[in-house]
């Protein structure tokens, strides 16, 4: 079996490897190591939580070794898609390089650009930024590409479901053509496999598992969920989540619960400390401090259950995450993958359950078609049916809902109408009297044509025509 000093790895990298306590390197560091380190393009393609971070920061580290950074022009250059991924691979940098002097920089949103200047100003190795950001400061004129030796696409199927490839692609056209490109991806869309055949020069291809594919490490479930009335299904679905956790028990030393809406998630967090439960909730809404003191609280155990959107689904690098709840099935199968990839990472055992209701279904369908094995079904801890209502029902008793108002009148048994007693018989009345007149009017059925006013004539406009006539 190889070891890390079996790669060529700088003594002091080397150094920090060993005080980190890493003695053998994963798949994917054994296959794109050596290829990075002879100066050639690497395309490499893993399922989440297997080490694609170490496998391009300890090349890179040890290749900037030597020579020093110019002002505004980094040496080397790390995209990724989110904050939380970003400071990530900041936090790698930091573990494996402190025994060299080597300079960083995080280009990421929700920080000063006051700050992220002053540091570009005085020149980087390494330059660790979203794409965002980073076009942000060279539309500014703060910050040259020229440079760039190295440069990293890591997460590469995460920035095409957030519409960054533009992006990516403008960002590489800035850079020298004759930089070294480590390329790292999950999965390979079409969309990823254009980019590659465009910016990628005759890359090593490092593929050490299936694309998309969930580590074996991983035990998985689904629980399908049949709500009742549409206002309350929310909350027993929310009401299956809590049976859930209490039904892990002492195995859930902690879990990241994922909801596919940002009003869901944070909605499922207020509703869980509700209840008493350790939750917080993580989205991209949230500022950049209380997004990272809420992930810094889940990584040192102060914080049990992380209640997160997919911002979280990608990166997050916490080794000892023992269960991933989807609230929700994701919309797209392939973020089913990265979200269980946060648990059972490194070799550890970890735990996945869905919350299937009956709309999601297809997504359902669509997920193990591409995982390419069926879900095992659990069993429901509870039954989220509408026996709990308000309102009893009997077995006689007909629903609301299904009962038309026809077929209430036809079981409703008809009743005499009784003659009110103080109005006498219509036969027992005198007839009415309608008074005769002659000429054009209104028809009447019961008489014969009424004349202008009629019966209703003022005797002053009658007096008046008897004068005109008299004179």
């Amino acid at each position: 079996m190889t070891k890390f000093n079996e790669l060529n790895l700088n003594p002091k990298v080397l150094k920090a490897i060993e005080e980190a306590g890493y003695e053998t390197p994963t798949p994917i560091q054994e296959g794109a190591i050596p290829a990075a380190l002879e100066g050639r393009d690497v395309l490499g393609i893993a399922q989440t939580g297997t080490g694609k971070t170490a496998s391009f920061t300890l090349p890179m580290i040890t290749l900037l070794a030597r020579g020093r950074a110019r002002a505004r022009m980094p040496r080397s250059l790390v995209l990724c898609p989110t904050r939380e991924l970003a400071a990530q691979v900041a936090e790698n940098f930091d573990t494996y390089a402190k025994h060299l002097k080597l300079t960083k920089a995080l280009l990421i949103g929700g920080v000063s650009f006051k700050e992220q200047d002053a540091l570009i100003d005085r020149g980087v190795d390494v330059l660790i930024a979203t794409p965002g950001r980073l076009l942000d400061h060279f539309e500014r004129g703060k910050l040259l590409l020229t440079g760039v030796q190295i440069m990293v696409v890591d997460e590469a199927d995460r920035m095409l479901d957030m519409g960054f490839i533009p992006d990516i692609e403008r960002i590489f056209s800035l850079t020298p053509f004759t930089r070294q490109t480590l390329f790292f991806s999950a999965t390979m869309a079409p969309e990823i496999e254009r980019i590659t055949d465009t910016f990628l020069s005759a890359p090593t291809r490092v593929e050490v598992a299936r694309q998309a594919t969930a580590s074996e490490t991983i035990e998985q479930g689904v629980v399908m969920f049949k709500g009742g009335r549409r206002d309350r299904e929310a909350s027993q679905k929310r009401n299956v989540l809590r049976a859930l956790i209490d039904a892990e028990g002492e195995k859930c030393t902690n879990a990241i619960i994922f909801c596919n809406r940002k009003t869901d998630v944070d909605i499922c967090a207020k509703s869980l400390k509700k209840y008493g439960y350790d939750a917080a909730a993580i989205h991209g809404d949230l500022d950049q401090s209380q997004r990272t003191k809420t992930l810094d609280g889940f990584r040192d155990g102060s914080l049990r259950l992380l209640v997160a959107s997919d911002v979280a689904a990608r990166g997050l690098d916490v080794p000892s995450v023992s269960h991933v709840i989807n609230f929700d099935v994701p919309g797209h199968p392939e973020d089913y993958v990265h979200r269980i990839g946060r648990t059972g990472r490194a070799g550890r055992e970890g735990k996945a359950i869905t919350i299937c209701s009956s709309r999601d279904e297809k997504a359902l369908a669509a997920v193990e078609k591409l995982i390419q094995k069926e879900i095992p079904r659990l069993n429901n801890p509870i039954e989220a049916d509408d026996s709990k209502a308000d309102t009893p029902k009997t077995e006689n008793q007909p629903k609301a809902a299904d009962t038309k108002k026809s077929d209430r009148r036809k079981s409703e048994p008809r009743t005499e109408i009784e003659p009110r007693k103080d109005r006498e018989p219509r036969k027992d009345r005198e007839p009415r009297k309608v008074k005769e007149s002659k000429g054009r009017g209104r028809r009447d059925d019961r008489g014969p044509a009424v004349v202008g006013m009629g019966d209703h004539l003022p005797s002053f406009i009658a007096l008046s025509f008897d004068e005109r006539r008299a004179g």
